[in-house]
């Protein structure tokens, strides 16, 4: 039969081994460490919300065709041809200008929160 000292002996012979060593037990020395503390910093943002037709389609053709048919009246022969796609040109350009103002008076706007870290 084994004796029962032994085994103890030996885990109190590895623990003092280890503890002189130092893995026997992690410490933490806050004076000698440094640390990096971060935080969020967070904010309420009003976000315009984006329209529906971004890249406002329906007032340039509304307006493209409107130019068009003014500049249709106007002048006879090639002068008219020149006169009805000047119209339209001038027309569309009209017509995305007055939608991008309609959107940007009417816009909508919703709240978002953003947060970004930061440190201390």
């Amino acid at each position: 039969m084994m004796n029962p000292r032994i085994p103890f002996g030996a885990g109190l012979c590895a623990t003092l081994l280890l503890g002189s060593l130092g893995l026997a037990q992690a410490q933490d020395y806050p004076q000698h460490r440094q640390e990096h503390r971060t935080h969020q910093v967070c904010r309420d943002v009003r976000v315009r919300n984006r329209p529906t037709d971004n890249h406002r389609i329906a007032g340039t053709a509304i307006g493209a065709v409107a130019g068009g048919l003014l500049g249709h009246q106007v002048g006879g022969g090639r002068g008219k041809t020149l006169a009805t796609v000047g119209g339209a040109v001038a027309g569309g350009y009209v017509g995305n200008r007055v939608q991008k103002n309609h959107q940007d008076t009417h816009a909508r706007y919703h709240m978002e929160r953003r947060c970004h870290p930061s440190s201390r």
